[in-house]
């Protein structure tokens, strides 16, 4: 019969005489890790002013996972970054100046893969006298690229100077940077049946950066197999001296929602719980913020599901403070 290990206080002696045991008797030892990750594809590097570079690569494997990612300029790492980042912006840069960068992977074991086909990017010369922004991009329209990824297309904005980066936002958050020659972005890593709402920004040389285009909303398609789409819909948000009034429609589930998260700028804000059945909607929560005006909130809730979880996040609203 096997018999439950025991903790024991051991001097600094048996500490070093049993540092190759690893439980107690009868159990094997995890088999060391050696396989490194697979070598990180696809890496792009945008120069979005003269001084920052927008780096972005495709997510490496491995036999057990990911765990993290470092990125070189010019051999030398500079940057150490979870599993789930799969891009970072390069800031205090000369201008004026090409740099080269690669990426590698890391696992638990702290194996790396080898490095990256190298990139490099120049940035442009500084104006520093330069404080005018450029005009926001126009005409924005989005085309679903299967149930994971989306293509964009916006007319070009002008600038005094000339435009060097446009940055794509999702949920107030920026995800994607082209340079500022282009007028399209794709954006993978999407969920299906999933509601999102994307802005354009452009940028110059000396950081300026344009008002947001105007958003536009896409839900992604659902694909075989794939849960019906759970996000609440309807979503409205009415701004007051220092409250916020959101109203909603809650999903069509078994049984009635009774819970659902509500998130300001991609981060958590607070529970919303009825204590009986709210009914089919809708419904509506107000919420304190600070009193300043001019503040922008993207707001998106989801509601808790019959099974437990999470579901899907609503279209992003966004409002500005009063």
């Amino acid at each position: 019969m096997r018999r439950p290990c025991t903790a024991l206080a051991l001097t600094a002696a048996a500490l070093a005489a049993l540092t190759a045991l690893t439980a107690c008797s009868g159990a094997a030892a995890a088999p060391q890790d050696t396989r490194a990750p697979t070598t990180p594809t696809g890496l792009t590097a945008t120069a979005g002013s003269a001084t920052t570079v927008h780096v972005m690569w495709s997510a490496a494997t491995d036999d057990r996972a990911v765990t993290g990612y470092a990125v070189y300029r010019q051999g030398r790492k500079i940057k150490d970054l979870p599993a789930g980042t799969l891009m970072t912006d390069v800031t205090r840069l000369a201008p004026a100046t090409p740099y080269t960068f690669t990426v590698r992977a890391r696992d638990a074991a702290g194996n790396l893969s080898p490095d990256s086909a190298a990139v490099t990017a120049t940035t442009p010369a500084a104006s520093a006298e330069d404080r005018t922004a450029p005009t926001r991009p126009t005409a924005l329209r989005l085309t679903p690229a299967g149930p994971d990824a989306v293509t964009l297309a916006w007319r070009p904005a002008r600038d005094d100077t000339r435009v060097t980066a446009y940055d794509v936002y999702q949920s107030g958050s920026r995800i994607h940077t082209v340079p500022g020659t282009a007028t399209e972005a794709r954006v993978t890593g999407l969920r299906p049946a999933t509601a999102y709402s994307f802005t354009v920004r452009a940028r110059d040389a000396a950081e300026n950066s344009s008002p947001d285009s105007d958003a536009v909303p896409l839900t992604t398609p659902a694909v075989p197999g794939h849960r019906p789409a759970t996000a609440p819909t309807g979503v409205t948000v009415r701004a007051a001296e220092g409250t916020l009034t959101v109203t909603w429609t809650p999903p069509r589930t078994a049984t009635p929602v009774k819970e659902h998260q509500l998130h300001l700028n991609g981060r958590f804000a607070t529970t919303i719980v009825w204590g009986a059945d709210p009914g089919p909607g809708p419904v509506s929560y107000t919420l304190t913020v600070p009193a300043t005006p001019g503040v922008r909130y993207a707001l998106t809730l989801r509601a808790k599901l019959p099974d437990g979880t999470w579901g899907d996040f609503s279209t992003p609203v966004t409002v500005v403070t009063v």
